[in-house]
């Protein structure tokens, strides 16, 4: 099991990429929305928002924090296993070790980038 610093770097990187992007594929691909990443074996959620400009940086959300507007679920080795091959996102979805909850032109969208 991955530790909360390990699952918060692992989200950092994978941010990192996607806000590192030039400015017109960003634009092109991404709507602003919140996002975010529950850790179900931790009890943690992380939380970002992310578009056009980047991102706000990973944070971890309370009992105060509204629902993101897309939601990731998983356990905390897959999530640092997704972070690191960005490119497993969709198989690893599909095998149901990842739960994804958001509108569907949202998924759309998050499809673009992988």
């Amino acid at each position: 099991m991955a530790t909360v610093e390990e699952c918060r770097k692992a989200l950092e990187s994978l941010i990192a990429q996607i806000a590192g992007m030039d400015a017109k594929d960003r634009a092109a691909r991404l709507l602003d929305r919140t996002l975010s990443c529950r850790a179900s074996d931790l009890g943690v959620t992380f939380i970002t928002r992310l578009g056009p400009q980047g991102s706000d940086g990973i944070r971890e959300a309370d009992e105060n924090t509204p629902p993101a507007q897309v939601r990731f679920t998983a356990t905390s080795d897959t999530i640092v296993a997704v972070a690191a091959d960005p490119g497993s996102f969709i198989r690893t979805w599909l095998s149901g070790r990842l739960k994804v909850e958001g509108s569907f032109m949202d998924l759309l969208y998050l499809r673009k980038l992988l």
